[in-house]
């Protein structure tokens, strides 16, 4: 997961940038990137792995001239920790091309060949990024035209989707011209823009989701449709086409269940609103098939469980009490090899009220159950610290299915609910009962802030996926997945001797 924003002002535009990073960090915390655009053209680029505050120093800052640019933060889609997949990507040929990406592209091996053979072009990271960049250069060339015009900007999006499979997300920069934003034919990822006045004129931002645009002062103008673009010229000038021949809107659902902020809109859907409907269908749900429940209290698991909870405890007429306090302060723990290490970690983020446990049967709310291993860690110190009885509830269904759109899950046999029944499930996170959130509930509780979506990427609950996606795609990315897994263990235990022989 990852997010992007682009600007084309009247004056600098570093600091928003930076604001617009900062404010969509929660989708990206590996590595942050700017690169912004001067008046005669030039290019100029800071990028490296690491949050937002600590990417970007003064000098940089001063470096970022110009009142155009783009930005990303990056989450790694399969692991990568490696700061030359830092965004955005480069590109001099046509024109000078840089760009961010948000999503996965499915096709991305077959392309890197087709890159190669074809147009002799040499993709030098494993990123699936830099792949999607070449592509648009590529279908730019073909324009074979010298003023960057609205028409071949389309075209060359045009070319895009004929030749990508997946999820894209994607703000682009041309040289001395302009910013483009566009969106898969799916709509699978968030892309919006929007519009503020200054005395020298308007100036315009795409970014992954409404909130950067609130924080800045922008008035959204809308999401992007799904296969459609837009073009901001440098002087302001706005041009948007739908460039995708067949587009259906079908945006992934777990951006409402954990991914996006609670204060932003995807889709004319209030995020928050959202979330408060799924608490309310998972209160009802209780209601419908354990009536006779004897809760005492209700506890999230912080942060995105809250918006839940507080809704299932008014449903339930229950009380809502805060029982985790969790430290927004310690950094990343890299060495982590074993399970000791892992619940070692837990426990530096969140820290119980024992008070608020002791002699209580408690309810305990997420967002959701990935790997299991943290929800059992949570339910143990919930017992730990006095609970009699501790429960088990998931606002999304189970998680059985891999994730091939950009978010950064484990393989199936990693997934908890992979293979398991619900009962199963419960045993294996040590809880006394488990809900979880049906998937027609999920579905409905954000369909109600706009009826209008008609359908939505649920692939990591139903194992159907809304674009194609062969076995053999999975198998690989399992297999690759895996090797990561497998190198990262062996850099964790090697960083291991080196401290304890320091």
């Amino acid at each position: 997961m990852c997010g992007i924003v682009g600007i084309v002002g009247r004056s600098p535009v570093n600091q928003a940038l930076y604001d617009a990073l900062l404010v969509l960090q929660h989708r990206g915390q590996d590595a942050a990137g700017i690169v912004t655009c001067d008046l005669e053209g030039h290019l100029h680029l800071r990028k490296d792995n690491g949050l937002v505050r600590d990417v970007f120093h003064e000098q940089h800052m001063r470096n970022l001239t110009g009142p155009m640019g783009i930005g990303h933060v990056r989450y790694p889609t399969a692991g990568s920790a490696s700061s030359a997949e830092a965004q955005p990507f480069y590109v001099n040929s046509p024109y000078g091309i840089t760009l961010g990406h948000n999503g996965n592209l499915t096709n991305a091996s077959d392309l890197k060949r087709e890159l190669f053979l074809e147009d002799r072009r040499h993709i030098n990271t494993e990123s699936d990024s830099e792949i999607l960049l070449n592509v648009l250069a590529q279908e730019l060339i073909r324009q074979d035209g010298l003023a960057v015009t609205q028409e071949e900007i389309f075209n060359a999006v045009s070319g895009v989707h004929r030749r990508c499979q997946g999820a894209y997300a994607v703000v682009a920069m041309v040289a001395g011209r302009g910013v483009v934003g566009f969106r898969d034919p799916h709509g699978i990822r968030p892309v919006v823009f929007g519009r503020r006045e200054t005395p020298e004129g308007p100036e315009y931002m795409v970014a992954s989701e409404s909130v950067a645009l609130d924080t800045l002062g922008f008035e959204l103008v809308r999401d992007l449709d799904p296969g459609e673009a837009v073009y901001i010229e440098m002087d302001g000038t706005v041009h948007t086409r739908h460039c995708a021949e067949q587009a259906t809107l079908s945006p992934c659902i777990f951006e409402y269940v954990y991914f996006a902020r609670p204060d932003s809109v995807i889709d004319d859907v209030v995020v928050h609103r959202a979330r408060m409907r799924m608490g309310t269908r998972l209160g009802k749900k209780i209601l419908r098939e354990w009536p006779d429940h004897d809760i005492d209290v209700i506890i999230p698991i912080p942060d995105t469980g809250r918006t839940v909870a507080i809704e299932m405890a008014h449903e339930l007429n229950v009380k809502y009490r805060e029982g985790f306090i969790k430290n927004r302060y310690i950094g990343r723990t890299f060495i982590m090899p074993g399970q000791t290490q892992r619940r070692k970690s837990v426990r530096q983020k969140l820290n119980a009220i024992g008070l608020e446990f002791k002699g209580k049967n408690v309810l305990l709310v997420d967002d959701s159950i990935v790997r299991g291993t943290t929800s059992r860690e949570i339910v143990m110190m919930a017992r730990e610290s006095g609970a009699r009885k501790v429960y088990f509830a998931s606002a999304a269904p189970p998680v059985r299915y891999p994730n091939v759109y950009g978010i950064d899950m484990p393989a199936a046999q990693e997934l908890i609910a992979h293979g398991r029944s619900e009962g199963e499930v419960c045993q294996a996170v040590a809880a006394d009962r488990l809900i979880y959130q049906d998937l027609e509930d999920l579905v409905g509780a954000v369909r109600k802030g706009n009826p209008r979506l008609e359908d939505f990427d649920c692939s990591v609950f139903t194992g159907e996926y809304v674009t194609q996606v062969s076995r053999d795609y999975l198998a690989h990315l399992e297999e690759r997945r895996n090797d990561l897994a497998k190198k990262k263990k062996e850099r964790e235990y090697a960083n291991l001797d080196l401290y304890n022989n320091a």
